[in-house]
């Protein structure tokens, strides 16, 4: 059975009938330190409401903080954080109306998943036959409708995610937070459960903050990205904005694959390999060129090129990637059909498309 397949009509399902607007969320000069050492530098967040925003970066760049810090398991050291214009700062997590999912399901084990799932709403008071029929509204929403009656151990861990998710949503929460939820599963269940959250979460229509340091998964399921290094927000825009216009060398360098080669700006255009390539933003003087894979061709002989040799080449399906050295000592990807085999040693000619090109000054 499909996810679309199990999901009920809106009018049988209390999750989906008390779908609303979402709410805004808002992080206020967030400062954050661990024994003297600073790892959140007066972060400024506004998350429409509805909006699903991923938080992308490296380890140790400060999402995961900056995400516990939304939830209540943080105190800031200075800062405020707001939830549909109220200061939640000092409000307790229990009390943020907030639904949360981990890298870890922990899930109990002595519990049927039915149960596991109602377990916020019983803590909430709510009685066994209400929580178990909303329960069970949840596990349709994530598939599981059939699964209500088996444990933890009788599932995989797709389907125990897919719990953990249930759980956090059917006290329908301002906001849902998302910590590495995929990080833990194979990559074609991580694919599947990737898209699955999405859907729901725009079925749903509510405010998602999502930590990843997969930017695949972040190009994938966001309507905006807020890409982190080492305690700031470096750029924050849509999957296409960061992807064609990064406005750092990290964001080049981070989200989605880059060949950095050494050019000469003039202007609105730069020089490489005797080709003038249009720029994103004027500049001038030598620059770090990025080239995206899909950008950079094989050329003839008769083409503005440069001479390289093949390193390796990587058959991904339905394209193949190829590794090449420059004349020049550059390492450079060339995306390309996969019925283009080279072999290693190889020489050919590369050419980039005039494709406006995101540079940096050489440091």
């Amino acid at each position: 059975m499909t996810l679309d397949q199990a999901l009920p009509r809106t009018k049988d399902n209390l999750l989906l009938a008390r779908a609303g607007e979402g709410t805004r969320v808002e992080l206020q000069g967030i400062v954050k330190s661990y024994a003297g050492t600073r790892v959140l530098h007066g972060v400024d967040l506004d998350i429409a409401p509805g909006e699903f925003v991923s938080l992308l970066g490296p380890s140790g760049c400060g999402k995961t903080t900056l995400l516990r810090v939304l939830a209540g398991l943080e105190g800031a050291d200075e800062g405020a954080v707001l939830l549909g214009g109220g200061d939640v700062s000092r409000v307790p997590t229990n009390r943020r109306d907030i639904g949360m999912v981990f890298q870890s399901y922990s899930l109990f084990p002595h519990l049927r998943v039915v149960d596991n799932t109602a377990f916020g709403l019983r803590r909430r008071g709510i009685g066994r036959q209400e929580a178990q029929k909303r329960a069970l509204d949840a596990l349709a929403l994530v598939g599981l409708a059939d699964f209500a009656d088996r444990f933890p151990h009788q599932l995989s861990g797709g389907q125990q995610q897919r719990v953990a998710l249930a759980r956090a949503l059917v006290t329908e929460p301002k906001v849902l937070l998302l910590d590495e939820p995929l990080s833990a599963l194979d990559a074609k269940v991580r694919v599947q459960l990737r898209d699955e959250i999405r859907r729901i979460q725009l079925r749903l229509g509510i405010t998602t903050v999502f930590v990843t340091h997969d930017q695949e998964e972040a190009l994938a399921v966001s309507d905006r990205i807020a890409v982190m290094n080492a305690g700031r927000i470096e750029q924050i825009g849509s999957p296409e904005q960061l992807y064609t216009t990064p406005s750092t060398a990290g964001v080049a360098a981070f989200v989605g694959l880059s060949s950095v080669v050494s050019g000469v700006a003039e202007g609105d255009h730069v020089l490489v390999w005797g080709q003038r390539l249009p720029l994103q933003s004027p500049a001038d003087g030598p620059v770090d060129v990025y080239l995206r894979p899909e950008n950079v061709h094989f050329a003839s002989e008769a083409d503005a090129a440069t001479d390289a040799l093949v390193e390796e080449s990587t058959f991904l399906g339905s394209m193949r990637r190829t590794l090449v050295r420059t004349e020049s000592g550059e390492l450079v990807r060339v995306q390309h059909a996969p019925g283009i085999h080279p072999s290693f040693g190889d020489r050919v000619r590369i050419a980039v498309a005039p494709e406006p090109v995101a540079v940096h000054p050489r440091g």
